[in-house]
C-alpha cells in the first residue's frame, strides 16, 4: 500500500510527523484486508519527496535537544559561503541541500499493532531545512 501524505511547514526546523504518519497507518489498515499488511505488523517505508528536506527518528520529550541538532547543524553547514555556485533561490538553498544529503530522505520503521514501533523517547520528524513556509510530500509505503 502507497500513500501520500502533505506536510504543511512553517520554516527551518524538526516538524513532528509521528501521529500524522501513524494515522495515516491505521486509515490504510483500515481500508484494506489485503495481503500487504497482517496482523497489524510490518513495515512502514517514510521517503521525502524534496531535495532540501529530510526525516530524522529523534527525541520527542525535551525541544532543547531539537533545536540543538538544529543549531548545531547550521553552524557545520553555514550560509552564504562562498564556493557555493548554486546561489539563485536564496542563502539557505544549497545549505538546504547539504543538509539533506547528509541526513536522511528515506526511513523504514517496523509497524508492531498497527503503528511505528519508535521507542518511549522517539518521534519522526520532517527536518524542513528551508526558512520558506510551504509544503513537502511523504511517500508511506506499508508491507511485510
Amino acid at each position: 500500500m502507497i500513500k501520500l501524505i502533505k506536510i504543511p511547514v512553517s520554516g527551518q526546523g524538526l516538524h513532528d510527523v509521528t501521529q500524522t504518519v501513524n494515522d495515516a497507518i491505521a486509515e490504510q489498515l483500515a481500508k484494506s484486508s489485503t495481503y500487504a499488511i497482517s496482523n497489524n505488523e510490518g513495515l512502514c517505508t517514510v521517503f521525502v519527496q524534496h531535495t532540501s528536506a529530510s526525516l530524522i527518528i529523534q527525541e520527542n520529550a525535551d525541544p532543547s535537544a531539537r533545536q540543538d541538532l538544529e543549531n548545531w547543524l547550521n553552524r557545520l553547514v553555514c550560509e552564504n559561503d562562498p564556493l557555493y555556485t548554486h546561489i539563485y533561490e536564496g542563502a539557505d538553498d544549497m545549505p538546504a541541500h547539504i543538509k539533506s544529503a547528509i541526513t536522511a530522505t528515506s526511513i523504514a520503521i517496523p509497524i508492531i499493532n498497527g503503528k511505528m514501533a519508535l521507542g518511549t523517547w522517539q518521534g519522526l520528524y520532517l527536518w524542513e531545512h528551508r526558512k520558506q513556509k510551504g509544503q513537502r510530500n511523504l511517500v508511506l509505503h506499508l508491507g511485510v
